[in-house]
């Protein structure tokens, strides 16, 4: 009796009133596409690069529209890509309209710290990280071959935004001090800044003078950072301070900047919320 019972017990419900259990049938699947992935040689670093482009809603259907750009150092699927893009979406939704609809462009990695540095004199930086120093190339690139490329290929307005995040928020505070026409949108966070001993805070940038003329935007995001890996170590939200100071020193009216300090947020956590608020500073409708 013992035997039967525990039989009955562990029977499925469905078996003992005679009914089968229904199997949800799959009618089709597809890939989900978030964007696009274009690759392209470029003559000036001798390689192929790949970049993840996301269209925003509507832009197959309407040859009329043109949209802003917004740049994406390490905007490779595994890197920034996936969920920027997200942040994009969802300020740019009809409920949302915080921002308007715009073409990502991710430019995805083959080798950050040669693109990314400028050449340092650290010893210690060079023999630990001997392909650095050639982002005078990356910049040239970005000029002469991919915003071209871009705007051939899309349809584009002139405004143009970029983002960099560790070393590429160096790159983007090297292109705002060197080739500030680059872009008229500049979002920086948590900027490694102690780089070859903080030698690019040290420069009087054009941006600084009272006759600068291009309109340019700056948002700068920092958390609790700590001590930079330098030979002599820089506390990474102080630099990114002394950077804001820097700028708010300028002389032209053209020149504008946004510091955010979020000490919740530390150099590996803080890239998705400082996105989001720079997106809602700087692309403000």
């Amino acid at each position: 009796m013992t035997r039967f019972l525990f039989f009955i017990l562990f029977l499925p419900i469905s078996y003992l009133f005679g009914q089968q259990t229904q199997r949800i049938q799959t009618l089709n699947t597809q890939p989900f596409v978030l964007g696009v992935t274009h690759e392209i040689h470029s003559s000036i670093l001798a390689e192929n690069r790949i970049l993840n482009i996301y269209l925003p809603e509507g832009y197959q259907y309407d040859d009329t529209t043109f949209y802003p750009v917004i740049y994406l150092l390490d905007g490779a699927a595994d890197e920034d890509f996936i969920h920027v893009v997200g942040l994009v979406q969802f300020n740019t939704f009809p409920w949302v309209d915080l921002m308007p609809k715009s073409i990502v462009v991710g430019i995805a990695n083959t080798d950050r710290r040669r693109d990314f540095t400028y050449p340092t004199s650290i010893k210690k930086d060079q023999e630990l990280y001997p392909t650095t120093g050639h982002s005078d190339q990356f910049m040239r690139f970005l000029e002469k071959e991919l915003q071209p490329y871009i705007r051939n290929t899309f349809r584009t307005t002139p405004s143009r935004m970029i983002i960099g995040q560790s070393l590429g928020g160096l790159l983007v505070t090297e292109i705002l001090f060197k080739q500030p026409a680059l872009f008229d949108k500049y979002l920086i966070i948590s900027p490694s800044l102690w780089w070859d001993d903080a030698s690019l805070l040290k420069l009087t940038p054009n941006i600084l003078n009272q006759n600068f003329q291009d309109s340019i935007d700056i948002y700068i995001g920092v958390g609790k950072e700590g001590l930079g890996p330098g030979e002599k170590p820089h506390v990474m939200e102080v630099d990114a301070n002394l950077l804001a100071d820097k700028i708010k020193s300028t002389q032209s009216k053209n020149v504008r900047v946004y510091f955010d300090y979020l000490p919740e947020k530390d150099h590996a956590t803080i890239g998705h919320q400082a996105v989001s608020n720079g997106l809602q500073i700087l692309c403000k409708k």
